[in-house]
């Protein structure tokens, strides 16, 4: 009977310590009932053949029962006040029964004395715990002092052992650094501040130790627990746990010991992950990007795997794990081997660490939306925005926004009326490109905000510029508008955008009354966002834009000297300023002005472009030539450095690697789809765009393995076609068909590489030739006013005045600022003997004094 008791009472025990061990605090009273219990039946039985006294035995027990009692209550009182602990608030005795309880135990059981040292030092270690939840940190620090723990040989001992070790640690560490400092102890705070930071940084070490060990048992019960379908245990870490974690980097990074911090943060990311340490992993993976963004530039930037730079030991002094004193535990393992992945610089480590993080945030968000899991939910909610928010940081710096927009896409299944995460989404699909998507996620940020004007303005600002979603833009401006003063400075902005709609609209319309029309409400729009805010330079731009697409140049140059003198370097104002003076003939004027930008502006091809049509003017084709040569120079080297494999010695065009690489230095001023026939964004020309774009992928197989944005290799196909035009004005057919040819390889159903092959075959004679290619390009772009106007001449030479007659008056229609169109189709009527050919002659003239060297509408409309 005696064996079997006592075989019961070291199931029992051992049963104890593995409670103590995971922390399954609700299970101790009933062991220590059951253990009590056996014991004093154990020792009854025993004293009838010994003269040992069983009531002195009984009261060992009790003392080591009551530890247990009062470690069990002592921990289920922190659990309970979890956020006090965390706000550095003591806890009171009166308030709080468990505690008090677990200090009566703690204390009758020191006053008597009588337990073993091993059980002495857990009750001095528990009471230096009470102590410091008390605010008693002079008398924690002193238990801890006359533990004397840092001395302990800890290697045979049970699992428990290691966490009352870490906690010790930190609790002896926090102690020190919240005791109040006085004149006396000044002297000697660096001594305290360095032992409290080496009192964290084995605290740390013991409780990595202690949670690798915990996993190896709790993977031990849970292969047990599956063979008996008993679920497995989750472990959440107590306040003591995670400050022992804590507490050695953020000390570190408070006091401004950066590369400490930095390094401390990447050896606990090191330490081999257990089930315990996940949330503590996610927030120190959140730390320590946190700290390479905002405190490690790029050039003072050093590998993981490498020791501190010179630089950096310079500025910090090193405290090291055990410099101080013996350190009792081995350290816990790390991850090594051959095969680990090192960043390289700053932002890639920063964004491993972040999409780490993002994974666990997205794997833990609490997405019930029941009342109960309520402040659950905002705490995930909150550690995911903060993980979001310096992911857009990291990845903005890289111009990752395709990939920034993916993972905020991830974050919507738990962020219902989140106004935050719809907003950063929102904008990420307005950097990336997806224009579409985001009108979509900024219309449901307004209706969460329908008070913010900025939102209703970004979604019409994409609306117009992107999309060329022209109704859609105006809607949103509109809700502006009818915020009225609550709009404040968006006012004018709103404005400003109904002003670029009714803009756009004028040059969308086809008909001339509705092009009046739309251009009348522009420009009383546009007056008033200049009433509104005479000091914004974009307002009265546009304002002076709108006035020279009106044909009223003069007027069109006080708002722009307006907006220059705001912003004397704006590239699109000087753009202006240069088609108006070429508009008013002062082509030398015009031509000085393009040079004073280029010098500001040096990538710009819209501004080269310009130049070479004002050379050609006044100094010659082949003047013109040269900035196109320039131009081409400038596209190859402006890409060559992005370059993934050489250029094919038989083209002259290079190979760009993927648009995540690709230069952001370069200013394409080019819109996508640009029509180089007006230079605006016209419906008709954007779908004939995209037409040839995908008539021309299924033409040549090579062209699919182009690389990088289409207007980037829209802009060199347009350097090609201008330096074709210019040849074919010198009358060279053989240079003006290389030209053609190159621009083709790009875009072989391109209607502007069918036009100046129609030009081409009509300058070298073969009429008939010309008008099947003029045909096909009218087929692909209908309302081209370029198209009309060789076709309709064409027609003309060929004795067709009739038919040439119909194709110039849709040249008209499609481009009634055209002075060529109306002397061309006065000509078709004269020759039919059409009383209207001097009126259009006279329109004609009139629309020639005022034409800019280039349209006016190459200037984007945007906001």
């Amino acid at each position: 009977m005696a064996a079997r008791i006592s075989f019961s009472q070291y199931r029992l025990e051992a049963e104890i310590e593995r409670c103590r061990g995971e922390c399954q605090w609700d299970k101790i009273p009933g062991l220590v009932e059951q253990l009590i219990s056996a014991r004093i039946h154990e020792d009854v039985m025993h004293s009838r053949f010994t003269d040992i006294d069983y009531r002195f035995v009984s009261l060992l027990t009790n003392d080591y029962g009551n530890l247990l009692l009062a470690e069990a209550l002592l921990e289920e009182c922190l659990l309970e006040n979890t956020s006090q602990l965390e706000s550095s608030t003591a806890l009171e005795e009166t308030n709080q029964p468990k505690l008090r309880k677990a200090k009566e135990l703690l204390s009758s059981i020191l006053n008597r004395g009588k337990l073993q040292p091993r059980y002495l030092t857990e009750a001095l270690l528990l009471l230096a715990k009470l102590y410091y939840v008390q605010g008693c940190y002079r008398d924690a620090q002193g238990m801890c002092d006359r533990v004397g723990f840092e001395d302990m040989a800890m290697e045979e001992q049970p699992l428990y052992h290691i966490r009352l070790l870490a906690e010790a640690f930190v609790i002896k560490g926090l102690s020190l650094e919240r005791q109040e400092v006085s004149a006396a102890s000044r002297v000697r705070l660096s001594e305290r501040e360095e032992e409290s930071l080496s009192c964290y940084l084995k605290a740390c070490s013991s409780e990595l130790l202690y949670l690798q060990e915990l996993d190896k048992t709790l993977s031990t019960s849970h292969s047990k627990s599956v063979k008996n379908n008993v679920p497995s245990m989750e472990f959440e870490l107590s306040f003591f746990q995670q400050a022992a974690l804590q507490s050695a980097y953020l000390s570190m990074l408070r006091k401004g010991n950066v590369a400490q911090g930095v390094q401390q943060l990447r050896q606990v990311l090191r330490a081999v992950d257990t089930r315990g340490s996940q949330s503590f992993r996610k927030a120190a993976a959140r730390k320590l990007a946190g700290a390479l963004l905002s405190m490690v530039s790029e050039d003072s930037y050093w590998s993981p795997l490498t020791p501190l730079p010179p630089d950096w030991l310079d500025r910090e002094r090193i405290v090291s794990l055990r410099d101080s004193c013996h350190y009792p535990l081995r350290a816990p393992h790390q991850y090594s081997g051959d095969s680990l992945f090192c960043p390289q610089d700053t932002v890639e480590e920063a964004v491993l660490l972040l999409l780490i993080s993002e994974s666990m945030a997205n794997r833990d968000a609490v997405i019930s939306r029941a009342p109960e899991q309520q402040e659950a939910r905002s705490n995930s909610l909150q550690d995911a925005t903060s993980v979001y928010d310096l992911l857009s940081i990291a990845m903005a710096r890289r111009g990752q926004y395709t990939m920034l927009s993916e993972c905020l896409e991830r974050a919507m299944k738990f962020s219902f009326n989140e106004f935050h995460l719809w907003y950063q989404l929102g904008l990420s699909l307005m950097a990336c490109g997806k224009g579409a998507s985001a009108v979509s996620v900024l219309r449901e940020c307004a209706k969460m905000r329908p008070s913010d004007p900025a939102i209703p303005l970004l979604a019409a600002k994409v609306s117009i510029g992107q999309l060329h979603w022209l109704e859609e833009g105006e809607a949103f401006a509109r809700q502006v508008l009818d915020m009225g003063e609550q709009a404040a400075e968006f006012l004018p902005r709103a404005h400003l955008a109904v002003g670029l709609c009714y803009s756009l609209q004028a040059t969308d319309a086809s008909l001339k009354g509705s092009q009046d029309e739309f251009n009348r409400k522009a420009l009383e729009s546009l007056k008033i966002a200049h009433s509104l805010d005479p000091d914004d330079p974009q307002i009265a731009l546009y304002l002076s834009l709108q006035l020279a697409l009106v044909r009223q140049v003069s007027a069109a140059m006080e708002p722009l000297q307006r907006a220059l003198n705001l912003r004397n370097d704006d590239l699109h104002s000087l753009h202006l300023l240069c088609l108006l003076f070429s508009a008013q003939k002062h082509y030398q004027f015009a031509l000085d002005t393009i040079n004073l930008a280029l010098s500001q502006h040096p990538d710009s091809f819209s501004l080269l472009f310009t130049k070479v049509k004002l050379e050609e003017v006044l100094l010659g084709p082949e003047v013109a030539l040269e900035t196109c040569q320039h131009m081409l120079r400038l596209w190859q080297n402006s890409f060559e450095s992005t370059c993934n494999s050489e250029a094919d010695e038989g083209s002259s065009v290079p190979e760009l690697v993927p648009p995540s690489r690709a230069t952001s230095a370069l200013h394409l001023a080019l819109p996508d789809f640009q029509d180089p026939e007006t230079g605006s964004q016209r419906a008709p020309s954007i779908a004939a765009s995209r037409l040839e774009q995908a008539m021309s992928e299924m033409s040549v197989p090579s062209s699919s393995q182009k690389q990088g944005p289409a207007q980037v290799w829209t802009t060199l196909e347009h350097i090609w076609l201008q330096a074709g035009e210019l040849f074919v004005a010198q009358g060279r057919v053989k240079e003006a068909s290389f030209c053609v040819q190159e621009a083709g390889t790009l875009y072989p159903a391109s209607y502007n590489v069918l036009l100046l092959r129609g030009r081409l075959a009509e300058l070298q004679g073969n009429a008939g030739e010309a008008k099947t290619l003029y045909d096909e390009a009218l087929t692909i772009h209908p309302q081209g006013a370029r198209i009309l106007l060789h076709l309709g001449r064409l027609l003309l030479r060929a004795g067709r005045p009739g038919l040439g007659e119909k194709l110039l008056r849709d040249a008209v229609q499609a481009q009634s600022t055209s002075h060529e169109a109306w002397s061309s189709l006065g000509e078709a009527l004269q020759a039919q003997g059409s009383s209207q050919a001097p009126e259009c002659f006279l329109t004609a003239l009139e629309l020639e004094a005022s034409c800019p060297i280039v349209p006016f509408t190459v200037i984007p409309r945007q906001l």
